[in-house]
């Protein structure tokens, strides 16, 4: 697969669709691997005319897993430097949780580059809108078993995690769950990148006034049952920021389940749409 850099920094990245295409750029969450925008998804999106990418954030997959600490501005600025190995000079942009807060600071430190934004199950960062239940906190914050000592308790805590945060009115099979916890630990497994990305998180400021001036078409997306950022975070978002669009979805948690695909796509279609009956 092609590679984007950003200074010391290499990014994995995969294109589908049609070079000459809109592109939209597809910008995973915490310790998430591009394969969480599944091809599939990526497909779906050709299919409504555009050009996806989605790629391996620094600390993540295959891309590179550095030893000091970054900022989200950094990791931002790597979802600009695969715009430019892959030839793109304007994208739309849609982020999932942490990712939401990278297309955010893309939109904000980047705006040349931007076309429209869809940040999704995401926050501004001001502490009152980042809130998430104790059940849900704590899959972030209790380690994992050891995968190298007991591989099925790992498998099944990875199973536990993902329906404790995960959508209760779209739940995935038992065999799904397995199968992407499996699928995912043999690509990649890297704890201490997961715990870099939280501090990058954690030192990122409080975007809300500086939301306050995009002028972009933006579309909010927020689970109503999302336990991890509960919804305030999607609320505070869409206040924010003029003209935002807000859709708040029924029995969604905070994850990307397959029969809300399509949810998504209209999503981040529809801030695409926007650019070109408002230009």
């Amino acid at each position: 697969m092609p590679r984007a850099r950003n200074g010391s920094v290499e990014i994995e990245y995969q294109s589908f669709g049609d070079d000459g295409s809109e592109a939209i750029l597809l910008v995973n969450g915490l310790g998430s691997q591009m394969t969480r925008w599944p091809e599939d998804f990526c497909a779906r999106l050709v299919a409504k005319g555009y050009r996806a990418i989605r790629f391996d954030h620094r600390d993540t997959g295959t891309s590179t897993w550095p030893t000091q600490a970054y900022t989200l501005c950094d990791m931002a600025r790597d979802g600009i430097a695969v715009l430019d190995a892959a030839g793109i000079l304007k994208a739309h942009i849609a982020g999932v949780s942490m990712g939401g807060m990278i297309v955010q600071r893309m939109a904000l430190d980047h705006r040349e580059r931007v076309l429209s934004m869809t940040s999704i199950m995401s926050t501004t960062g001001a502490p009152n809108a980042f809130k998430s239940t104790p059940e849900a906190a704590a899959v972030l914050n209790n380690p994992p078993p050891n995968p190298k000592t007991d591989f099925d308790a790992f498998v099944a805590n990875g199973i536990k995690n993902a329906r404790t945060i995960g959508s209760p009115g779209y739940p995935w099979t038992e065999a799904e769950l397995r199968s992407r916890v499996i699928a995912k630990y043999k690509r990649a497994h890297n704890p201490v990148g997961v715990a870099r990305q939280r501090a990058a998180i954690a030192a990122d400021s409080d975007r809300t006034e500086e939301l306050r001036k995009l002028t972009i078409p933006v579309v909010v997306l927020h689970g109503a049952e999302d336990p991890l950022l509960i919804k305030v975070g999607g609320e505070a978002t869409a206040a924010a920021i003029p003209g935002a669009e807000l859709r708040i979805i029924p029995g969604m948690g905070h994850d990307l389940p397959p029969s809300l695909h399509d949810t998504f796509v209209d999503a981040i279609t529809s801030a695409a749409s926007r650019v070109q009956t408002t230009a």
